[in-house]
Order: C-alpha cells, then sequence, then structure tokens
C-alpha cells in the first residue's frame, strides 16, 4: 500500500498554505481562503464529481453541463462534528437515460470514490440528483 503525502505550513497570522501529494496548494485563510471544515464536503463531492462525470462519459451520456453540491449539518458546539452531508448531482444534457445516471452514481458511491468510502461509516450520507434535458 503506497504512502501519500500532504502537508500543510503556516505563514503568518491566520494564514496556512496545503499541499496535495503533487504540490498543487489551495490557500486556507480567513477571510479570504477556504474554511477548513469545507474541505471534508468539498472532498467528498470533488471525488464524487470526478467519478460520477467519467462514468457518464463511458455510458456515452450526452452531458451538456454537471455540478455536484454538499449541504451539511454540524453539531452546534465542539468540535462541530458532521452529521449528515446530502449531496446533490445536477445533471442536463440530451436524452439522458435516468436508469444510467442512478447506476453511475451508485459505482461511484458504492464503489470507486474513497472519500465516500471513508466518511460512510461515520457520517450519514445520502444523495439526489436532478435532470434537465437540454435543446438539440
Amino acid at each position: 500500500m503506497p504512502t501519500e503525502k500532504v502537508s500543510v505550513e503556516w505563514l503568518g497570522e491566520r494564514e496556512f498554505r496545503l499541499q496535495d501529494r503533487d504540490g498543487y496548494a489551495i490557500r486556507m485563510a480567513r477571510p479570504d481562503g477556504v474554511n477548513a471544515a469545507d474541505l471534508l464536503p468539498l472532498s467528498l463531492i470533488g471525488c464524487a464529481a470526478w467519478d460520477v462525470l467519467a462514468i457518464l462519459v463511458k455510458q456515452r451520456q450526452e452531458v451538456a453541463s454537471f455540478a455536484v453540491e454538499a449541504s451539511s449539518e454540524r453539531d452546534d458546539e465542539a468540535p462541530w462534528r458532521f452529521r449528515r452531508i446530502l449531496v446533490t448531482y445536477r445533471i442536463a444534457g440530451r436524452n439522458l437515460q435516468e436508469p444510467s445516471i442512478r447506476r453511475a452514481i451508485a459505482l461511484t458511491e458504492g464503489k470507486y470514490c474513497s472519500v465516500f468510502a471513508t466518511l460512510e461509516d461515520a457520517v450519514e450520507l445520502t444523495s439526489a440528483f436532478e435532470l434537465t434535458e437540454t435543446g438539440g
């Protein structure tokens, strides 16, 4: 099993630079950077979006636009634990096949997305999707 390393460096005041395993930087600062707690649902939907779209392309679905949103509920008191995350997929295109969309989401959430697999025993994860048919 390979080891993957990410890092965070304090830049001063309330600013940090996070780096992924390839060295790509993300700014975590207040008020002008990403919020640390938002990285969890962002990781979840980023992983899911990548996989779902790849499956839809392989299925030859005619996707014109694709977006994913996470709505999360957290405890009111420290440590503000995540309790529930709803993932909503918004897919627009021509001749979209609902069973194929359902299959792509199920494969992603049940087999391919490492973040779903990691969180599913700790957080209540649910998902929904919205399809919009676009003109020809």
